[in-house]
């Protein structure tokens, strides 16, 4: 599995997460996020191994320390996922490196 695919294959994981999520007043908020999520995972499946956005999740730590394992942007950038309020694509994926490396640089 590619890097992009492994970004997209999380992040459907992550809409799939909000969709099961039952709050009887959201407003269709956890539709909506989920929806925003699917439209990011269909964006990142269609990135390059070589797009700057994969290279600097992978500079982040988000495939692990060699850059071959499953993406994982730890528990900071879970927290960001978890909390984002929609938007382009390309905006939640460039808010990882920076909130990832700051747990990182925190923890270290």
């Amino acid at each position: 599995m590619s890097r992009s695919e492994s970004l997209a294959a999380y992040l459907r994981a992550q809409a799939r997460r909000r969709l099961d999520r039952v709050e009887s007043k959201d407003g269709g908020r956890n539709a909506r996020l989920a929806l925003a999520l699917l439209d990011t995972a269909a964006y990142a499946a269609s990135l390059p191994e070589d797009d700057p956005l994969i290279l600097m999740l992978d500079q982040a730590g988000c495939y692990g320390p060699l850059g071959c394992e499953s993406f994982d942007p730890g528990e900071a950038g879970n927290q960001l996922i978890r909390h984002w309020d929609g938007g382009e694509p390309h905006e939640l994926l460039l808010a990882l490196p920076p909130a990832v490396g700051a747990a990182g640089a925190a923890g270290a």
